[in-house]
């Protein structure tokens, strides 16, 4: 380990703020400056070094902004983390400092009856969340498939979507985010709440342009969700029988399409395949019948599991998104992954890349909505062979139409949609002039120093 180069003089002030706790451990910092980006062969070898040199949880916001007035004052980097439930190393330390750890932020302040609006504080989890919501009859619109153990803010922070994407679109779409409580780190760093549009920079910018403290959300009426197992031998109408799916009259949460070599991989609960492909989905308890008559008109075996139990932890909502990846890394470290939208001929696409990867890439579906319209998303596995191999994968889903968001970078712009986004540039221009907050992570802040 590195020597740290933080002063005696700020230690000691740090060690003054009362409500803080403060780890300075080797094992704490090491634990504490990891995600999950391992994921990723080329992110382990450019961060597995990385490592904060103080570590503090804060355990209210008073305590946050002293924090952040000091790293100002003695111009040290500061890197926030939630659950680092992450892949692509959000809250990783590029450049030491402190990293802020904000799980005990969890007080829920406020919850509107009429609206179903929540105010929560960034470090609740999403899981005490969605049960404190549901026993109000609500449910949060969109989760990550780690919900179980992921922060509120974290995810808005570090996520784009998940469970939920397919009727709710994504967490940078107006309607999700009502407005944010920040901490700045300016002179001097102050509590500021910021409005729905004012918000919107701050949103998915990994941390980079504000201290998320609070935020208030909208939500949706509960509905129990049942789920349903559809196996079907051709690919083909596979993703076809999906398409019909999200274009019913029905209500869905969560539509999902795996490969079979994929469905081989998955934990026994979940049931053998055959060797079909299969497509995973939570629906309203009155669309069960709709879905079941669609199945029929594919040669595909439809399998009602009842209604979901969420405190076992072995439901559908376990095996998607991200926790697909989990899944096949589980059974094989060489597993990896990309993340792309579909272009709308999405077999042209699909038959291209098999022909060429064989079974080093297996497909992993993901019904969305973008801008009101359903859309496909992938996040294939891909078996690693280098970062040559990874980079031609990724230019040629990109010739055949595919929007990539490569999780092998670090930026938040590299991992998006690939452009700089001025107002997000802007916003840490204001909040953050100094550049202190989780640096190396905005590419056009650093394009500008």
């Amino acid at each position: 380990m590195t020597k740290s180069n933080l002063s005696y003089e700020f230690i000691n002030a740090i060690k003054s703020i009362e409500g803080l706790q403060i780890l300075t451990q080797e094992n704490d910092r090491l634990r504490y400056s990891r995600d999950f980006y391992d994921y990723s062969p080329i992110l382990l070898k450019k961060l597995n070094k990385c490592c904060a040199e103080l570590v503090v949880r804060p355990e209210t916001v008073k305590s946050v902004n002293i924090v952040a007035s000091l790293c100002n004052k003695y111009n040290i980097y500061l890197t926030i983390r939630g659950s680092g439930t992450g892949n692509y190393g959000q809250s990783v330390p590029l450049r030491g400092g402190v990293v802020m750890v904000m799980n005990l932020l969890t007080d829920i302040r406020h919850f509107d009856e009429f609206t179903g609006q929540v105010t929560v504080e960034t470090g609740c989890s999403l899981r005490d969340l969605d049960k404190f919501l549901s026993n109000r009859g609500r449910q949060l619109k969109l989760l990550p498939s780690t919900w179980r153990s992921a922060s509120v803010g974290g995810f808005l922070s570090g996520g784009s979507g998940g469970i939920g994407s397919v009727r709710w679109g994504f967490l940078r779409d107006p309607g999700h985010l009502i407005d944010l409580e920040i901490v700045t780190m300016d002179n001097p760093s102050k509590i500021v709440t910021l409005d729905a549009s004012q918000s919107e920079p701050i949103n998915h910018a990994y941390g980079t342009n504000g201290i998320i403290t609070a935020l208030t959300i909208t939500t949706a009426p509960l509905i129990h969700w049942h789920q349903i197992v559809i196996d079907i031998s051709n690919w083909s109408e596979a993703v076809d029988l999906i398409k019909c799916c999200a274009q019913s009259a029905t209500e869905i949460y969560l539509l999902t399409l795996l490969e079979n070599k994929i469905v081989n991989c998955l934990p026994d609960w979940v049931g053998k395949s055959k060797n079909k492909h299969r497509v995973l989905l939570l629906v309203s308890p009155d669309s069960v019948r709709t879905i079941e008559r669609i199945s029929q008109r594919f040669d595909s075996e439809f399998i009602s599991l009842g209604p979901e139990k969420l405190t076992k932890g072995s439901g559908l909502r376990e095996l998607t998104w991200n926790h697909t990846t989990l899944h096949m890394r589980s059974s094989d470290k060489n597993w990896t992954y990309l993340q792309m939208l579909l272009p709308k001929e999405e077999i042209k696409l699909m038959d291209k890349l098999k022909k060429i990867w064989g079974d080093d890439l297996l497909w992993h579906l993901e019904v969305v909505r973008q801008y009101g319209s359903q859309r496909i998303a992938s996040l294939p596995v891909v078996r690693w062979r280098d970062k040559d191999s990874m980079e031609l994968l990724i230019d040629q889903c990109k010739e055949l139409g595919a929007v990539v968001f490569n999780p092998h970078v670090i930026t938040v712009e590299d991992g998006g949609l690939g452009v700089i986004d001025s107002d997000q540039v802007n916003a840490k221009k204001k909040n953050d002039p100094k550049g202190l907050l989780n640096p190396g992570k905005l590419k056009g802040w650093s394009n500008n120093r």
